[in-house]
């Protein structure tokens, strides 16, 4: 059984270097991650945590790559306090069965944080392979989820999709909202997060893609605190769907980001705004 180890967040392309060398090795191919993240377990900021992918998406991801299982192990406390051995002997010897260990150059495993030098000798005497995978730079930069989360926090949505390999989205459910955009002809579907750890875009105008029921839309976002017509601090994402009118509350929505547009703006007047949204709308419907 060929395995790797990781949080893999994002599953970027740095990660799917590492699943594209783990299937070159063996058909019995198998990621092994965890939930929550271990800063959750150790109280280290976790209120400060946000994610690219929820455990679901991420599992979803891992196993579209062609591999054979994803086990996600709950990160607790016990499981934190294992060293590299044990977790390697208890967990992926007896439990998974590994044979080859194949990791990235930033991997660091157990209680004891243990580096590939560190993990070689172990492995070999456990008469495990292992296996290095160099990683991914971009722009002369390595490729990370920090990074890409720094990116998607900033509104660098198309530097971050580069990175993931796919557009960036957020997934929920449409709500009701106050129904300003529509009286400007421009209505708009409220979106609560399914999963509110996920980052948010930084605030401003994106062109995006709207996926309902499995069909694909062009669409303009707007995140922020809509000064124009707000004057609380409730962050919104709201979308204006292209030639849609259907009514969707409730139902599911995921908004994949293509380019962010402008900034959040407040404007003089609700008419200023409209004047504005149309202009957005046009230079949306021109990104490809």
């Amino acid at each position: 059984m060929v395995v790797t180890v990781g949080f893999f967040d994002g599953v970027h392309i740095g990660h799917r270097r590492v699943i594209a060398t783990l299937l070159e090795r063996g058909e019995d191919a198998v990621a092994v991650t965890f939930w929550p993240h271990p800063r959750v377990a150790l109280q280290q900021d976790a209120s400060l945590l946000k994610f690219i992918d929820s455990p679901t998406e991420k599992a979803a991801l891992l196993r579209s790559l062609g591999l054979s299982d994803v086990r996600i192990i709950n990160f607790d406390r016990a499981f934190a306090a294992l060293t590299a051995e044990e977790f390697i002997r208890e967990y992926l010897v007896k439990q998974v069965g590994c044979t080859c260990l194949v990791l990235g150059s930033d991997n660091h495993l157990g209680s004891d944080a243990l580096d590939y030098q560190g993990l070689k000798p172990i492995c070999d005497r456990l008469g495990i392979e292992t296996v290095i995978v160099p990683p991914c730079f971009m722009d002369g930069s390595k490729v990370s989820s920090t990074r890409i989360r720094t990116s998607i926090a900033a509104g660098r949505v198309e530097e971050a999709a580069r990175m993931l390999g796919r557009p960036y989205s957020l997934d929920g459910v449409v709500v009701s909202g106050n129904r300003i955009g529509r009286t400007l002809g421009f209505p708009t579907a409220n979106l609560k997060l399914s999963f509110p750890l996920k980052v948010v875009p930084a605030g401003g105008v994106y062109a995006s893609e709207s996926i309902i029921g499995g069909r694909r839309y062009r669409s303009m976002t707007n995140i922020g605190v809509r000064p124009t017509v707000a004057t609380g601090p409730e962050v919104v994402i709201e979308t204006n769907i292209f030639d849609f009118d259907e009514d969707i509350y409730g139902h599911e929505l995921r908004l994949e980001f293509l380019s962010r547009i402008r900034e959040e703006v407040k404007f003089s007047s609700l008419e200023a705004l409209a004047e504005q949204l149309d202009k957005d709308r046009k230079k949306c419907r021109c990104i490809k």
